[in-house]
């Protein structure tokens, strides 16, 4: 192969390289609530379910949500990130505005939130943090979504529409959404089926 190439070659696969491994830019907002509803979740009674790869999902409710993207982490190598390759970290409310979330530092890990405050006291009542920010499971629906999900940063404003669901993988395995805003911890997460995701 000649020199030329291979110095081609090279320089094609670290640019890749980069694109892929960088992390995402993080968009700011000047002080304000950016998304002052809540989510809307209707409760479904009996959902019928359906396969995507090796699991059965279960709808437990139809899920909106208008949110502040807090954070985001992509997983490739835990047990479900072939269902769900990607978490958000949503905020919405006062934990949309960014002149609260200046007294926060947000982390992801492990399929977890965290946050934690810089002062003495935290720069809300906890409680609406718990209420007004959550970590969200995102399964694609489509490869449009999918794609729509890859180019969301931290600081967007999302609007998404789906559903919360229940997956029960072959292996045995059960992930099922929280129904609640307002839990913490251990299944507090929600699992979103997500049919559109709009940045807007």
């Amino acid at each position: 192969m000649p020199r030329w190439l291979t110095i081609l070659l090279a320089t094609l696969l670290l640019a890749t390289a980069y694109v892929v491994l960088a992390p995402h830019p993080v968009r700011t907002h000047a002080p304000g609530v950016l998304a002052p509803d809540d989510p809307v979740q209707v409760d479904i009674a009996r959902g019928t379910p359906f396969a995507v790869g090796d699991y059965t999902l279960t709808p437990l409710a139809d899920f909106k949500l208008t949110a502040r993207v807090l954070s985001r982490a992509d997983y490739s190598w835990d047990r479900s990130a072939a269902l769900s390759p990607t978490d958000f970290a949503f905020g919405w409310g006062a934990m949309s505005d960014s002149s609260v979330l200046a007294g926060l530092d947000i982390s992801q890990s492990g399929r977890w939130y965290f946050y934690r405050w810089r002062t003495s006291e935290p720069p809300i009542p906890l409680a609406q943090i718990i209420h007004d920010s959550s970590n969200m499971h995102m399964i694609p629906a489509n490869d449009t979504v999918r794609a729509q999900i890859k180019r969301v940063r931290t600081g967007d404003i999302v609007h998404l529409d789906g559903q919360l669901i229940e997956a029960r993988g072959k292996d045995g395995s059960i992930w099922r959404s929280s129904m609640s805003r307002d839990d913490s911890g251990d299944g507090a997460c929600e699992v979103v089926y997500v049919r559109s995701l709009v940045v807007m």
